[in-house]
């Protein structure tokens, strides 16, 4: 476990009172101008790529031009163009805007020098880098909300606990929803894809003047950012850009090109133009964000419906398919899930009270599942409604037994894999163990206002001390502290009393086989 300071409530960004000074870095770009407090260098809205507008709207990412002078990397840079939650999400999931064209940054966070010590340029090149020290371990995040929402800004996403214990931590923005995964004739796949590659390339290049080491990146992500991450290493071009990675409830199939597509042809209909890249860049983007919500309105990932995929194609295979296969087997993975992951769109939208025997009936017929798997969910699950079965099944098909695959297949290669469970069970909406409902104690941030909108305060602080002890020490040493995957299936199970679990529900998993 990471060590802790005395106060760790003194080293939070949101501690407004707390003075900051200014202090510089240099990267390829330019000089930039951050703030340091309570021992943590911050640099907000640093951009790795050029504005994905104009005539590079809907074109892979481009270098950015640079700045001259010195640039102001005080304040969180522009965010995607998206909509907020809505449905009952709203209550439980925050949403961000920062205007602007510049969307592609990153933040960082770095144990900072100390006050005594000052930026200067020599030769052109600072004296010092922005911690004081060299060669500390990296970890980069990938945020999740869906491939349409979702923001380096949120609060959730303060890396000032990572910088304490020692990490230099990137939070990156891309693109979503019809900017970053329409289907377009005339333009590529996957755009938001390349921008977290191109992001990722940028680390490999300039954290070392953070006090980063190059060889040493944990690529993290949640939901949608780990799909992202797992679609990365499976990429012609992401292959190097991550020494280890940690993968947080993300689906890791892509879709074959013509269902991917669906959403961005009933968002052309919906507008009455040509599913192609000219009719799609002559609509301003808040345009392409109301036809997005109009034509998903009501459906959720575990409900169905239209919504933004990654496509299978340009150079991408499925994810799923390549790692299963021994891509990437060069780099740990630790992979898991919470343990009610759909909990999250079934309670907040009162779904659960409506899903009927019908809905049941369709699922089952869906996905071929058997008479035995049944039996045995609804043995675990005395007195469960339809709408708890519905949502075990949905949590089990889309992300736990994907990673048993995973687990499995990169163990047959003996190829080293951690897998985690998070099972603390929040009292808040119903919501239990959801997804999303990790983050705060992955952060160690269960006071910040988004944390508490998720478990109502009520999470114990050993919970976020053993899963960001965890997380800090996976990235710093590359063993997160409890034994990897073998064949007794250990799955590390973090709860009020955390502790390592021998092949949880097995005889739910097996019944799919």
């Amino acid at each position: 476990m990471a060590s802790r300071p005395e106060d760790a409530s003194a080293l939070r960004s949101d501690t407004i009172d707390e003075p900051r000074e200014a202090v510089s870095v240099r990267v390829g770009g330019g000089m930039l101008r951050g703030s340091r407090s309570g021992g943590i260098a911050r640099f907000l809205g640093v951009p790795y790529a050029a504005a994905p507008f104009g005539p590079l709207r809907f074109a892979p990412p481009a270098p950015h031009p640079g700045w001259p002078g010195e640039r102001d990397a005080t304040q969180p840079g522009a965010t995607a163009p998206q909509a907020p939650y809505g449905g009952g999400l709203e209550q439980v999931l925050p949403s961000v805007e920062v205007a602007g064209d510049e969307i592609l940054n990153v933040n960082v966070w770095a144990p900072g020098i100390g006050a005594a010590e000052e930026m200067r340029e020599s030769d052109g090149a600072p004296e010092a880098t922005a911690t004081g020290r060299a060669s500390l371990p990296v970890l980069v995040w990938v945020h999740g909300g869906a491939l349409s929402r979702g923001a380096n800004a949120l609060e959730s996403y303060d890396g000032t606990t990572f910088a304490r214990d020692g990490v230099v931590f990137v939070a990156i923005n891309y693109r979503l929803g019809s900017e970053g995964f329409s289907v377009l004739d005339g333009a590529p796949l996957n755009l938001g894809l390349l921008d977290v590659i191109a992001a990722l390339r940028w680390v490999r290049q300039e954290i070392g003047a953070f006090g980063g080491d190059p060889a040493r990146v944990t690529v993290a992500g949640q939901s949608a950012g780990a799909s992202l991450i797992a679609a990365a290493l499976a990429h012609p071009d992401g292959a190097g850009l991550a020494d280890r990675v940690i993968l947080q409830s993300g689906p890791l199939a892509a879709r074959p090109r013509e269902r991917a597509g669906r959403i961005t042809r009933l968002i052309a209909k919906d507008l009455g133009i040509a599913a192609e890249r000219d009719a799609f860049a002559a609509i301003a983007p808040d345009g392409l964000v109301a036809a997005q919500l109009r034509v998903t309105a009501g459906t959720t990932p575990v409900t169905g419906g239209p919504g933004f995929a990654l496509a299978v194609g340009d150079g991408l295979p499925d994810p799923e398919v390549a790692l299963g296969g021994g891509a990437a087997d060069a780099v740990p993975v630790l992979i898991g899930s919470t343990r009610e992951e759909a909990r999250l769109w079934l309670e907040p939208t009162g779904l659960t009270a409506r899903i009927s025997a019908l809905h049941l009936a369709a699922a089952r017929l869906s996905f071929k599942i058997r008479g035995a798997t049944m039996r045995a969910y609804r043995r675990n699950r005395p007195g469960a409604s339809r709408g708890e079965l519905f949502g075990a099944l949905a949590s089990d098909i889309l992300l736990r037994l994907p990673i048993n695959r995973l687990a499995d297949a990169r163990l047959a290669r003996g190829v080293p894999t951690w897998v985690y469970e998070f099972a603390w069970s929040s009292p808040r909406l119903g919501l239990g163990a959801a997804h999303c409902m990790e983050l705060p104690a992955v952060f160690d941030r269960l006071d910040a206002a988004d944390a508490l909108a998720l478990t109502g305060g009520a999470a114990p602080e050993s919970l976020a001390d053993e899963m960001h002890g965890a997380w800090v020490a996976f990235a710093t040493h590359g063993d997160p502290g409890w034994e990897s995957w073998t064949a007794d299936r250990p799955v590390r199970t973090f709860d009020t009393e955390t502790r390592t679990v021998l092949a949880p529900r097995e005889d739910e998993r097996a019944s799919w086989e």
